[in-house]
């Protein structure tokens, strides 16, 4: 069962680098291309939206997000564009990382820290009766 895993894990890996490609493909429609930049942005980010350090839900983006989005995109790409891009996956080294996801989940939490902590000083000074 494990290695069961292990593979499905490697083989989701290799589609993302397969989608990275794709959204450079003239031949991928540009509503597959916008959704694929979104997915792979994720995938690649090396800072998730949700921390793995929260205990079972910071894996559920790993676990149902990523590879449901995957999905998406793959029947969206036409099939002999993708077996193409995988084939060129195959060659690729170096697994691409995305920072620009990166500062996009960074923001996001800033900006939700900012908020939080903005209307929690509304509340503690003008809401305590």
């Amino acid at each position: 069962m494990f290695t069961a895993w292990k593979a499905r894990i490697r083989a989701l890996k290799a589609d993302v680098v397969a989608l990275w490609l794709a959204c450079r493909d003239p031949r991928v429609p540009w509503p597959a291309r916008v959704l694929a930049m979104g997915v792979v942005a994720y995938a690649l980010s090396p800072i998730d939206l949700i921390p793995d350090a929260i205990p079972v839900i910071g894996y559920l983006d790993d676990l149902i997000l990523v590879p449901a989005g995957l999905w998406l995109v793959r029947r969206m790409i036409p099939p002999d564009v993708l077996a193409d891009c995988r084939l060129r996956a195959d060659a690729v080294v170096d697994r691409p990382v995305s920072r620009t996801a990166a500062v996009v989940i960074v923001a996001f939490w800033l900006t939700l820290a900012t908020a939080l902590t903005l209307t929690g000083w509304r509340w503690w000074r003008h809401g305590r009766g």
